[in-house]
């Protein structure tokens, strides 16, 4: 402004013009008007926080995120929801969600593989993603059909080797955690067993009841609730020790030397979300996962808490990514991104 400017407004209307002023410039600023990580942080969260799960309804992963998201939407009064978009186009909608923590996903340690077994994939399994922090483990019991004859996993193996390329085993589909304790175990005692995906855990379960498949790896409720009906047949557990739930069933290490295997699942943001919100839903996350009736209702579901740092879950995805990339593509299952 001139003086001439200055006396025809005078002083009043000259100092509304200048903060007037100070703020347009504030505005024209990059990020001037962004609030800093801890700030968010601290407001955080502010409205509904949706949490994707790139599987089905009832899946073990559904579960562990209903659980998650009815905690953690009474401890910060805000709607948590979950939404299931089952396959890649879940992960690939997480992936591509604006960073800023309202967009989670809840998956299995099958999404370490989803960039091997899939072609033209729209995301990077690691680099797209930053950990927040794992939710829990679950034992997984090998069961096959009762009609099938055998007893135990060396029984079973056994059978495998003398009927190669005969013997099915299902899965929840090519990246679920069900279908890397089979390969695992296929390729550690060297034998010739089909791989047949399903859409999702009941459908995969059916097969072996119905003897369509010889084998599945399902949690240990599930197990034990169709052992009990004479529907399948119990003979491994893939944990390194025996449960104390099923002392009586062998660990697949004990057959399979070779077989280390954690079957976890947990949660991840868009790459880019602020360290200080990602710490926030953290350190909420382990409370949850700390509480009684948490650790009760996990139980009930087979899984074990098991709560971590984001940046010891950052490690173990981006070394389990290499490493079952190895395994799968020694397999000859690849794609190419």
């Amino acid at each position: 402004m001139t003086l001439l400017d200055t006396r025809l407004f005078g002083p009043k209307a000259m100092k509304t013009a200048i903060a007037a002023g100070a703020a347009l410039m504030a505005m024209a600023l990059p990020g001037a008007a962004q609030t800093s990580g801890s700030d968010a942080a601290g407001a955080y969260p502010s409205q509904l926080v949706k949490i994707i799960v790139p599987f089905g309804a009832g899946s073990i992963t559904d579960n562990l995120a209903r659980i998650l998201a009815d905690k953690l939407g009474e401890m910060w009064k805000q709607q948590v929801i979950v939404e299931n978009r089952p396959g890649l186009t879940g992960t690939t909608a997480a992936a591509k969600s604006q960073a800023d923590g309202y967009t989670l996903m809840l998956t299995s340690n099958g999404h370490t593989v989803a960039g091997t077994v899939n072609k033209n994939i729209q995301f990077d399994p690691v680099k797209d993603f930053v950990g927040v922090g794992k939710v829990a483990s679950v034992p997984l019991v090998a069961i096959v059909p009762p009609e099938l004859g055998v007893k135990s996993l060396p029984e079973f193996l056994a059978m495998a080797k003398e009927k190669p390329g005969k013997l099915n085993f299902s899965s929840a589909g090519v990246a679920s955690t069900s279908f890397l304790g089979s390969e695992l175990m296929r390729q550690g005692a060297g034998v010739n067993i089909v791989h047949v995906p399903y859409k999702g855990v009941p459908d995969a379960v059916t097969a072996v009841v119905r003897n369509d498949a010889q084998l599945y790896f399902a949690p240990i409720p599930n197990a034990q609730e169709l052992a009990t009906a004479g529907k399948v047949r119990m003979i491994a557990i893939n944990s390194n020790t025996r449960n104390a739930k099923l002392p009586d069933i062998a660990t697949v290490k004990e057959a399979v030397p070779s077989y280390d295997y954690d079957s976890w699942f947990a949660v991840l943001a868009p790459a880019g979300t602020p360290k200080a919100i990602v710490a926030k839903v953290n350190a909420d996350m382990t409370k949850v996962l700390r509480m009684p009736d948490v650790v009760e209702k996990l139980d009930t579901l087979g899984a074990v808490a098991s709560p971590g740092t984001p940046e010891a879950l950052d490690t173990q995805l981006a070394k389990e990514t290499d490493f079952y990339a190895k395994v799968l593509r020694e397999a000859g299952i690849g794609g190419t991104n």
